[in-house]
């Protein structure tokens, strides 16, 4: 299986597609990515002073859900499946 920089990479490089098993025992498949040009860019907001400052989580990766316009997360330890569209 590929380690969290190798699927770091490929999320940043194109559209990924990754299988794995959630927390409570569900499976999904999720259409993801980290490109920047295929994330929406976020809207400033005058009530927003603070930006919310988390350490990294090495057993997690968020990504952008393309399916589901959202920013969703998956651990590394429960990837099933990984694969990557060499077209984008």
């Amino acid at each position: 299986m590929m380690t969290r920089n190798e699927m770091m990479e490929m999320l940043q490089a194109s559209t990924c597609y990754v299988d794995f098993t959630k927390v409570n025992g569900d499976t999904r498949q999720m259409t993801c990515t980290l490109r920047e040009d295929l994330i929406p860019t976020p809207i400033k907001s005058d009530s927003i002073t603070q930006k919310a400052v988390r350490a990294v989580n090495e057993e997690v990766i968020p990504v952008w859900d393309i399916k589901a316009a959202g920013w969703r997360s998956f651990r590394v330890n429960s990837v099933t499946g990984f694969s990557w569209d060499v077209t984008s």
